[in-house]
């Protein structure tokens, strides 16, 4: 391939390193040949070429897939792990500029604010999470919170609970109701899906803000009848429960706001679509470029 390399002067070096540019890196090529990378892209963009035209083309395809939703950190990912292509963070985004790509930006919340929270209806407990949003296991560390969505006059409101392992959504509930049985329900479900759950879960501990549900007796009977510890933000402290205020703020950024949406029923089924993208198919970097459900099975297999 590198005999008389000198016969075709500059042009010919360069469509040498055009031709073994898929077997050989283009900086080792060009070192060889005793010519620029800059020169020979040059060339390519005479030649009418688009060396970037196969990554514009995923980077495309995986916007579309994700709704818009995804930034440049997590297209990143999502070559390497659909099209084993490890691409730079500053490429990505520049093409995505080239592109007019822009990932839907999420309301930031200003935390320093405080918020007037309804008086306790029953008993306020310890902050035990203490802001430390890390476990080692599933079913050691959960937080919980309650959110609304507003359609014309009427609302709907969303209690979930996280698992802080694997950060995946361990159980939901959706009602028109913003009461004590939303909540219960909650953990009803949760329960039920963790099967064995009194095994796995003594010494789990649960946190929440202090909403009315979270200090009413009922729910304080509840938890410790599965071993559970409960923990509760201070008041007016939203950065106690961040992890989950993450979680409600992706929601409403990528699967409500975006949209025109009409009716009850059509939140209903963009948050119930969303909520099963986030555990089965939405990457996370801190969870080894893993989906929270597949970081979760590899813990237990």
């Amino acid at each position: 391939m590198f005999e008389n390399l000198e016969a075709g002067g500059v042009q010919g070096k360069y469509r040498i390193i055009e031709s073994a540019a898929e077997q050989y890196p283009i900086t080792e090529l060009c070192s060889i040949l005793g010519v620029s990378r800059s020169g020979y892209y040059r060339f390519l963009s005479k030649q009418g070429v688009d060396k970037d035209q196969e990554t514009k083309e995923r980077i495309k395809a995986i916007y579309e897939q994700r709704n818009g939703t995804y930034g440049y950190r997590r297209i990143v990912m999502e070559l390497e792990r659909q099209f084993d292509e490890k691409a730079n963070h500053k490429r990505v985004l520049r093409l995505m500029q080239v592109l007019g790509l822009k990932a839907v930006i999420r309301r930031r919340r200003n935390y320093r604010s405080t918020y007037q929270a309804a008086e306790a209806a029953g008993r306020v407990a310890e902050n035990l999470l203490q802001r430390d949003f890390k476990a080692d296991k599933p079913n050691q560390k959960w937080v919980t919170d309650v959110t609304q969505y507003r359609v014309g006059d009427e609302r709907l409101y969303l209690s979930a609970i996280k698992d802080l392992c694997s950060n995946d959504i361990v159980a939901y509930h959706i009602s028109k109701r913003n009461d004590n049985e939303l909540v219960l329900e909650t953990f009803k479900a949760a329960f039920e899906t963790q099967k064995d759950v009194t095994d796995k879960i003594a010494g789990l501990i649960v946190h929440s803000d202090q909403g009315f549900q979270y200090t009413s007796h009922a729910y304080h009977d509840m938890l410790p009848t599965v071993g559970a510890q409960i923990s509760m933000s201070r008041r007016g402290n939203c950065l106690d429960n961040a992890a989950m205020e993450s979680f409600f703020s992706h929601l409403k950024a990528e699967a409500l706001y975006p949209y025109d949406i009409r009716s009850l029923d059509e939140a209903q089924r963009r948050i119930e679509e969303f909520i099963h993208f986030y555990n089965h198919e939405r990457i996370q970097k801190k969870l080894n470029k893993l989906t929270p459900l597949e970081f979760r099975r590899q813990l237990a297999s």
